[in-house]
């Protein structure tokens, strides 16, 4: 009886589902996530009686045919990378964005990845850093004599050193842009890479056509909904419990065909 392996691929794609669900609400606080959503394909059809064909000797054709399908399969599980929320944190190398773009990662190994989590701090060589110790692109280092650090929001960083007035212009924070980020490969850590899927980074500063702009002393917040994802971890629940029922039905319809005499 095909319901019982029909009825499997339902539990296996609601199973991944809750799954995909659960890393939602788990990284409700974590700064800059962006959460998912699993998306399914309906798997290949048996064909009982083909539509189109004829079906007598007067040309008449079958209209609608017979398919049986199979299941479900997983189609892919979808990156929504909406905008979240921004909070105040009064940090002056918390950086939060507005708009499209990510802050562009220097990795130790030569390559660069990418990030919505602007949670930086300060290396002991004054460079603007990651909580791993990553350092921002461009690399601008600030001086140990500084006593107040203004980031404005097209990147520009200026530093203000003791005993003087003016500012100090440093340098500016880059920007990359994708023409689809949801095609990034996560890596964990908050970071991103490249890939074939995303296109490749366009790099420009805050404030550029199509780029958005730096809030500085700001986080930008998880864009998950609590409730939209209460609301799909129940709908997947119950059509899990219905494909378990389908099976222990078809189970109690091959045990009455067992019985048979």
């Amino acid at each position: 009886m095909r319901a019982l392996s029909t009825a499997a691929t339902g539990m296996q794609a609601q199973q991944l589902n809750v799954e995909v669900i659960s890393n939602n609400i788990a990284n409700m606080n974590t700064t800059g996530f962006k959460r998912q959503r699993a998306e399914f394909q309906d798997l290949l059809y048996m064909n009982v009686e083909r539509m189109g064909v004829t079906s007598s000797d007067g040309g008449t054709i079958v209209p609608t045919g017979v398919q049986v399908g199979t299941g479900v399969k997983a189609g892919s599980v979808y990156r929504i990378t909406g905008q979240g929320n921004v909070t105040q944190t009064e940090n002056a190398y918390d950086l939060a964005l507005q708009g499209e773009g990510y802050f562009v990662i220097q990795n130790p190994d030569g390559t660069q990845s990418y990030t919505r989590a602007g949670n930086f701090s300060v290396s002991p060589d004054g460079q603007l850093v990651t909580e791993d110790g990553f350092v921002v692109s461009p690399g601008i280092a600030i001086p140990e004599e500084a006593v107040d650090v203004s980031i404005s929001a097209v990147g520009m960083v200026q530093v203000r050193i003791a005993g003087e007035v003016e500012y100090q212009e440093l340098g500016q924070i880059d920007l990359a842009r994708f023409i689809n980020p949801a095609g990034l490969d996560a890596i964990g850590d908050n970071l991103f890479l490249e890939t074939p899927s995303s296109g490749p980074a366009n790099i420009a500063t805050p404030g550029a056509v199509g780029f958005g702009t730096v809030l500085q002393g700001f986080l930008e917040t998880s864009n998950v909904n609590a409730v939209n994802e209460i609301s799909a971890l129940i709908i997947a629940q119950r059509a899990y419990e219905m494909n378990s029922k389908v099976i222990t039905t078809a189970d109690e319809m091959l045990g009455v065909t067992s019985q048979l005499r």
